[in-house]
């Protein structure tokens, strides 16, 4: 006996029932067979969708109830006006469910839900499935259609990059590296800021600029861990940098970035790849460093013992480079025009603040430690110029459509928005410098013209 005077049974029995008219009536369930769904862009397809255990009381009600199709993004992919509402009229009233097939559309590059709400029209409220399962969603990614196209811009890389690698093999002057013994302030400084500091501040930036979007982010730190650009050369040569120093630290950080690329990419960039719930291509990584292994030394040999063609792949090293680029960044583009949908203002400020700070902390950094105004300037620019084609064939080798295809965006703001700084300085140099210069001289001529008339 209780406390108040019932027995315990039929306390048991009392709640039994209260629990079971409780899960009759809110209790409804939905389930999508399969529970995840891979679209091609502007394509279809079918799902199944039952919802069970709905209420009677909700069913004896089917001008004020009814069950909707929802998408979280409809840009990305949408279920069409005829499968969006589910009518109560379709239900069996005796077993209280409903199986049927639903179109999704897909639209554009990414990954949404598709859910189910039952609406009420007389409180104009809505509710989610109240017992929860994994496959009460429905998860949609979107990519787009494989294309020959691909494989000839995937296979024209690879045959550019083992070009360019094999080119860094017969520059290598072993004298010139033995001299970073003697003297590797400059050289250290830069490699310290490209293989260190580029990779935490294109970290850092991703998760400030990009807080909900660890794919941008993605996108942004494989930017960060690429190594030197081959037009940090030119630009070097152009603003009047220490031209040797430029190319000695191209040299050593696309060497180095065998090491540095999977390091990076197995620690810091691990957290990003949870976040996005992404694998880790570990697999991947290893073979694209291993693969490029093979040009090096296929170059080294070659200034062993083949010189004269080694000269040739030396002068091809910036032409190449150059064109490795722009290729890349070109054909990325023309190829997939799709990427300026993509474009957004944190995009653009991505693209802007990764070389932008990379070239004022470089600069402040070696003047900091005394180097002279030309080599502070080519630390800069080596390190703020990242091979984005590097990033950009990381990025399509490693990861799978969509990811490979929305990640691409980011290391295209940062090719396209790179130069711009440098294009500043050289007009300013051009427009006001040269006339300091001038001006420079003329009072020089003057006073010597006003000594000579003293004398």
């Amino acid at each position: 006996m209780s406390p108040h005077g019932r027995p315990g049974w039929e306390w048991s029995y009392l709640l039994l029932t209260l629990a079971v008219g409780f899960a009759s009536t809110h209790g409804w369930m939905a389930h999508f067979r399969p529970a995840a769904l891979t679209l091609q862009m502007e394509r279809g397809d079918r799902v199944q969708l039952k919802l069970e255990n709905v209420a009677p009381s909700t069913l004896q009600q089917p001008t004020r109830y009814h069950f909707r199709l929802e998408s979280v993004d409809t840009d990305l992919a949408s279920v069409p006006g005829e499968n969006a509402t589910i009518s109560l009229d379709v239900f069996n009233t005796d077993t209280r469910d409903w199986t049927g097939d639903i179109v999704v559309n897909g639209h554009f590059l990414g990954q949404t839900k598709i859910q189910v709400k039952l609406y009420d029209s007389q409180r104009n409220t809505s509710e989610l499935p109240t017992n929860w399962s994994n496959d009460s969603t429905l998860d949609v990614k979107i990519k787009r259609p494989k294309r020959v196209v691909d494989d000839i811009f995937l296979g024209t890389i690879i045959l550019l990059m083992s070009l360019l690698y094999i080119s860094f093999g017969a520059a290598l002057n072993l004298d010139v590296l033995r001299g970073l013994i003697t003297r590797p302030t400059g050289p250290c400084i830069g490699f310290v800021m490209q293989v260190v500091g580029m990779p935490l501040l294109s970290y850092a930036l991703g998760v400030f600029i990009f807080p909900q979007a660890p794919a941008m982010q993605l996108g942004l730190f494989f930017t960060g861990i690429s190594p030197s650009g081959g037009a940090s050369n030119t630009w070097s040569a152009v603003l009047g940098g220490n031209i040797h120093l430029s190319v000695l630290m191209t040299t050593v950080s696309n060497v180095a970035a065998f090491a540095t690329i999977p390091l990076w990419t197995i620690t810091l960039g691990q957290l990003i790849f949870e976040r996005a719930g992404i694998k880790v291509p570990y697999g991947k990584i290893a073979s694209y460093s291993s693969s490029l292994v093979l040009p090096l030394l296929l170059g080294l040999l070659v200034q062993k013992r083949m010189p004269q063609v080694a000269r040739v792949l030396v002068r091809l090293l910036k032409p190449v480079s150059a064109f490795i680029i722009l290729f890349i960044i070109v054909f990325a583009i023309i190829n997939n025009f799709y990427l300026f949908y993509l474009f957004s203002w944190q995009i653009v400020v991505a693209g802007m603040a990764l070389p932008g700070l990379g070239y004022i902390f470089a600069f402040l950094a070696a003047k900091l430690l005394h180097q002279n105004a030309a080599d502070a300037l080519t630390i800069a620019i080596e390190t703020g110029i990242q091979n984005t084609g590097i990033a950009i064939f990381l990025l399509t080798t490693t990861l799978e459509s969509p990811e490979a295809d929305i990640t691409t965006v980011v290391p295209v703001s940062v090719a396209v928005m790179t130069p711009l700084p440098l294009l500043g300085i050289y007009l300013y140099n051009r427009c006001w410098g040269n006339k300091r210069i001038s001006e420079a001289s003329a009072t020089a001529s003057e006073a010597e013209r006003i000594a000579g008339a003293i004398h």
